[in-house]
C-alpha cells in the first residue's frame, strides 16, 4: 500500500489525510498470525559479508553474487562474485538464514576477504549498493568502528528504512562503538545461548534491541561443511530470517510495522512470557 503524502512543508489535509483512513491497526498479534506457515517465499533477503559458497548443502541457491571492492576512488561491483566465500562467515550466516526461512531468495554482497579483512569504506559501498537493489531484508553481521564513516552508514541506513529495506546488525562482540547496529533505523541483535531458533528477546534498554540465538550454533562453512560457532554473527541472521518469514506473510508491512511485529511476539512479551 502506497499514500501519496505530501512534501515535509505541505499540509496534511484534505484527500491526503484521507488516505490515512485506509490503515488498520494490528489486532491479535501472535506468531501463528505473524509467520505461521510462512517459508520466506517471495522475500529477497541479502547477505553483506565475505561471500557465500555456492550450493552448499546447507544454505542451496544463491540467486544472485556480487563483489564490492575500491580502486582509488572508483567503486568496483563485480557482477558475478566467482571467488565465492573467502572465509566461511557469510556461508555461516546464510545457512542460518535458509534454515529459518527455506524458500526466500538469497543473495550475496561480498565485501569481506580471506583472514575477514575489510574497509570502512568497501563496507559502506557494499550497503549503498544493496539499499539501491531494494533487498527486503540485509543481513549485516559486521560493522565498522571507523568514527568517519558513521554519518555516512546512518544516512544510508535511514534510506533503507524509507524506502522499506529492513537491515538486521549484529552488535559488536566487544563492549565498543562500531556502526551500524548502534543506528535506531536498524534492527540491532545481540546473542543468548540458548538453543531453539525462535526463541529472542526484545531488550527494553538499547542500544541493542533483540537476542537470538548465538552460543554454540552449528552452522554451514566453506567446503561443503559445518561448523559449531558463537558470537552475536550468528544471532543476527536468526532475526534475518524470522524477518523474512513476517514479511512472506505480510508483505505491505514497514520496517517500523516490522519492528513492532517482532516486539510483540517476543519470547518476553509475546505467546512465550
Amino acid at each position: 500500500m502506497e499514500l501519496d503524502v505530501p512534501a515535509w512543508s505541505e499540509p496534511f489535509i484534505g484527500e491526503r489525510r484521507a488516505g490515512l483512513n485506509r490503515l488498520r491497526p494490528f489486532r491479535n498479534v501472535q506468531r501463528e498470525w505473524a509467520w505461521g506457515g510462512a517459508t520466506g517465499a517471495g522475500v529477497r533477503v541479502c547477505v553483506l559479508d565475505s561471500g557465500v559458497e555456492r550450493d552448499h548443502p546447507h544454505v542451496g541457491k544463491v540467486d544472485q553474487s556480487v563483489a564490492i571492492s575500491l580502486e582509488g576512488d572508483e567503486v568496483i561491483v563485480e557482477d558475478e562474485d566467482t571467488a565465492g566465500d573467502l572465509c566461511g562467515h557469510g556461508t555461516a550466516c546464510a545457512g542460518v538464514i535458509r534454515s529459518i526461512a527455506p524458500e526466500c531468495e538469497l543473495a550475496s554482497v561480498r565485501v569481506l576477504g580471506a583472514g575477514f579483512t575489510g574497509s570502512g569504506a568497501v563496507l559502506l559501498e557494499g550497503l549503498r549498493w544493496a539499499v539501491e537493489q531494494g533487498y527486503d531484508v540485509i543481513n549485516m553481521s559486521l560493522s565498522t568502528t571507523k568514527q568517519k564513516f558513521a554519518s555516512l552508514l546512518h544516512e544510508l541506513a535511514d534510506t533503507a528504512y524509507f524506502r522499506r529495506t529492513m537491515v538486521v546488525a549484529s552488535a559488536h562482540n566487544m563492549p565498543v562503538e562500531s556502526y551500524p547496529w548502534r543506528f535506531s533505523s536498524v534492527i540491532s541483535v545481540g546473542s543468548h545461548e540458548l538453543s531453539d531458533p525462535f526463541a529472542y528477546y526484545y531488550n527494553p534498554t538499547p542500544p541493542v534491541e533483540f537476542f537470538a540465538r548465538g552460543v554454540d550454533v552449528e552452522v554451514a562453512w566453506v567446503g561443503g561443511g559445518r561448523l559449531v560457532c558463537t558470537g552475536n554473527s550468528f544471532a543476527t541472521p536468526h532475526t534475518a530470517g524470522i524477518a523474512a518469514l513476517i514479511l512472506s506473510n505480510h508483505r505491505e508491512l514497514t520496517p517500523f510495522q516490522l519492528k513492532s511485529v517482532l516486539y510483540l511476539t517476543a519470547t518476553n512479551v509475546g505467546e512465550g512470557s
